[in-house]
């Protein structure tokens, strides 16, 4: 473990990755962009940096040596909300989708460009932090049983709270304010992730977690409907 870039104020980040050469790089780069960065090669090492300081974001191997990335993405997410950029050596679907399933909010294949995954972690963090003030079109949002509260990032299901990641919650959150209107996916990821690139199949997982939590049967979805050819319309009274 090796840490840097002690800047006042600065964000912390979290780099967990058990290759040395490409901890070094990515700390790097953090580090010149202006971030607080802290390095662990291992699982237990990444839960007990994580612990003595809270971080703002990790960058998270999945293929770690003993506990996986995966399990480590569970563990910090039981002790409260934190951001995560899955890092992965290979570029399998199903590994893309194993880390998006446990709550990553994006993913990054090995090998990548350092400076992609900079402008990644900007993105991460630059949704989960709390605005300064509530913009126009903050208020509470409600349709379909659901309540959303954005300056709270809080959102209820029949008087239940509901445990939603960053980019679920942001993503529930489009569909309210555009009751009724279908989006592609392409339209997804630039308006809700705010990006012009990067693998569609980001949204589709989030659609399929999202459901999971809002749906009374997300095997037959009556809010967040899929329309075939173009992608998904969000029904306020549920179809």
């Amino acid at each position: 473990m090796q840490q840097r870039g002690e800047n006042t104020g600065a964000a912390r980040v979290l780099v967990v990755d058990d290759d040395p050469t490409v901890a070094e790089v990515v700390a790097g780069y953090l580090d010149r962009a202006g971030y607080t960065v802290d390095r662990a090669d291992d699982g237990p090492t990444a839960l007990t940096r994580a612990a003595a300081h809270r971080p703002d974001l990790v960058v998270l191997d999945l293929m770690l040596p003993g506990m996986d990335g995966l399990e480590v993405c569970r563990r910090m997410r039981g002790h409260g909300p934190v951001p995560v950029i899955m890092l992965t050596a290979r570029g399998d679907e199903e590994d893309r989708v194993l880390g998006l399933e446990v709550g990553a909010d994006d993913y990054v294949t090995k090998p990548f460009s350092p400076r992609e995954l900079v402008l990644r972690v900007e993105s991460v963090l630059r949704r989960a932090r709390p605005r300064p003030q509530a913009p126009a079109d903050a208020g509470t949002l409600s349709a379909g049983g659901l309540t959303v509260d954005p300056a709270a990032r809080r959102v209820t299901r029949d008087g239940t709270e509901l445990a939603l990641t960053l980019r679920e919650f942001d993503l529930l959150a489009f569909f309210l304010r555009h009751p009724g209107r279908a989006f592609g996916r392409e339209d997804l990821m630039r308006e809700v992730w705010g990006w012009d690139f990067g693998d569609l199949s980001t949204v589709t997982v989030h659609v399929r977690r999202l459901r999971g939590k809002v749906e009374d049967d997300p095997a037959r979805p009556r809010l967040i409907r899929t329309v075939w050819g173009v992608g998904y319309r969000f029904e306020p009274d549920g179809g």
